[in-house]
């Protein structure tokens, strides 16, 4: 069985491939009520975690702790799939909270949804979505992940990219040979993503992606609570963790019965113990303090037009393809109306859409090929005047192209002869760069590797890290860089001694 995942921050959606259908699977909880998504929550009591609708289950119950939106744990400045996160009352490592997280999603695609009959649990193939701008760690921890929990992943697509896929697939009849560049809008729970993609017939380009890693849905919610607490004269430090959890599942579900024609949001207290049933505010007050988080998504749209003017004008674009839960909120729609007039076109399924495009990706039959770009800046930094001085010596650009499964790879190579005993290598990946070619936004660490140059060193148990680096009397080995990018996206290394073969290999964030 093939699937699309789009693991969301507040919601997963799977869609499946089925003979040139892409349905998306309802999911049943424990009262049998059917609902699009399984949640993405946890529950946790004594070092017990639940996930997914099991988590729900147990919310309200004494000394359970529900974890919201913890997938914006992956977004923390230092990751790997051993770091230490603590939820509730104990400490687990990331890596075996994911690996939970998506071990019960596959559960429950197994046996607690409508999935098509056939569909083995030992087969569970999938394409899995990850945000456009999320860097290496990110993206190696997701794959890891869900390979642990047993599923067979095909590859990585950033979410914008899959959506493409279903817009060419409902949109068909708006691209033509002027006007085939289509901008997708990705607001989802957790994260901003926008992409500009050509699509020609089946294959689409990706021209240029960007975003904001830390604006989402949970936003717009925490502007709704505040707007709340506000007209109760409540300060937020004043509630309990239930209270100001029950109120922001209040403020999420008042937000989403909101439409074009709401005058007023209402979001029910009952129950919470906050002094009045019932908090009843404009939509004009809501929408004023949410403009500044829409406008921060429409300068991101923009940056990623101004990097592709060269090959597009707004004049040239098929459409704007809105996409995602959080996309949803009315002033969204208005903001970028403003902009593009009507060729904003917003999903019919817009929390389903990426995981549909997946399906869509996923289906060989279909013959959709993608040419994705790597969307983010990585490279080393370097001594340079004998130890003086540090630079950055950027390997990849964000535009760099991540090749199809099984094309060969494009691969860059710097030979050198070692000046010390020990390379000690700092590789970071960034959103952007500064005027000097400087990594600043989103700059994290995704390797810090040491090779021996010295062969004395290569025999060695001692933790290299904790040898002085020191320049050799003469001459050392002669070296090689190599560097490529995958096709899961993921940047790998080989670091080689030329003369003995002596090679290290390494996958980035990993």
């Amino acid at each position: 069985m093939h699937l699309g995942i789009d693991f969301g921050t507040t919601r997963t959606v799977v869609a499946v491939s089925d003979r040139g259908n892409y349905p998306v699977l309802t999911f049943f909880d424990s009262a049998g009520n059917g609902w699009d998504w399984f949640p993405s929550v946890l529950a946790e009591k004594d070092g017990e975690l639940r996930f997914g609708f099991a988590a729900l289950d147990v919310a309200t119950s004494p000394g359970w702790t529900l974890q919201r939106s913890f997938k914006r744990l992956l977004t923390q400045p230092e990751l790997s799939p051993g770091q230490t996160v603590r939820l509730g009352g104990s400490e687990h490592t990331l890596g075996d909270v994911l690996t939970g997280y998506l071990a019960a999603l596959r559960h429950a695609i197994a046996t607690q949804s409508n999935k098509p009959e056939g569909g083995e649990l030992s087969t569970f193939h999938a394409l899995v979505a990850t945000p456009a701008n999320a860097l290496g760690p990110q993206r190696f921890l997701t794959l890891d992940a869900f390979r642990r929990a047993g599923f067979v992943v095909h590859g990585l697509l950033n979410e914008p990219s899959a959506a493409g896929f279903e817009y060419s697939h409902r949109y068909r009849k708006t691209l033509t040979e002027k006007r085939e560049q289509v901008l997708v809008y990705d607001l989802g729970g957790g994260t901003f993503d926008v992409s500009l993609v050509r699509m020609r017939g089946a294959h689409h380009d990706v021209v240029a992606t960007g975003g904001v890693g830390t604006l989402g849905g949970d936003d717009f919610d925490q502007v709704l609570l505040t707007l709340a607490l506000d007209e109760l004269g409540l300060p937020k430090d004043s509630l309990t963790p239930a209270q100001l959890g029950g109120l922001l599942d209040r403020a999420r579900d008042a937000k989403e019965k909101l439409n074009a024609n709401s005058r007023r949001v209402h979001v029910d207290l009952a129950g919470l113990e906050l002094g009045e049933d019932e908090v009843t505010l404009t939509t004009g007050d809501y929408f004023d303090a949410c403009l500044p988080l829409v406008d921060r998504t429409v300068e991101a749209l923009e940056g990623v037009l101004a990097a592709a003017q060269e090959s597009t004008t707004s004049d040239e674009l098929a459409g704007v393809y809105v996409v995602g839960g959080a996309s949803a909120l009315p002033v969204v729609a208005r903001r970028l109306e403003e902009s593009f007039g009507r060729r904003v076109h917003r999903s019919p399924y817009p929390s389903a859409a990426i995981a549909m495009g997946l399906a869509i990706a996923a289906d060989q039959d279909a013959g959709f090929q993608l040419t994705d770009r790597l969307s983010r800046y990585f490279g080393v930094f370097r001594e340079r005047d004998g130890g003086k001085d540090v630079a950055f010596d950027p390997i990849f650009g964000r535009e760099e192209r991540v090749p199809a499964r099984g094309a060969e790879r494009r691969r860059i190579r710097r030979v050198y002869r070692a000046a010390h005993n020990l390379g000690h290598y700092r590789f970071v990946e960034a959103n952007e760069l500064d005027a000097r070619g400087l990594p600043h936004e989103r700059l994290r660490t995704c390797g810090d590797f040491t090779f021996p140059f010295d062969p004395a060193l290569r025999a060695t148990s001692l933790d290299l890290k904790g040898v002085p680096v020191r320049r050799l009397e003469r001459a050392g080995p002669l070296v090689q860089e190599e560097y490529s990018v995958s096709d899961l996206g993921l940047v790998e290394v080989s670091l080689k001694d030329l003369e003995t073969g002596f090679e290290r290999i390494f996958t980035l964030g990993a």
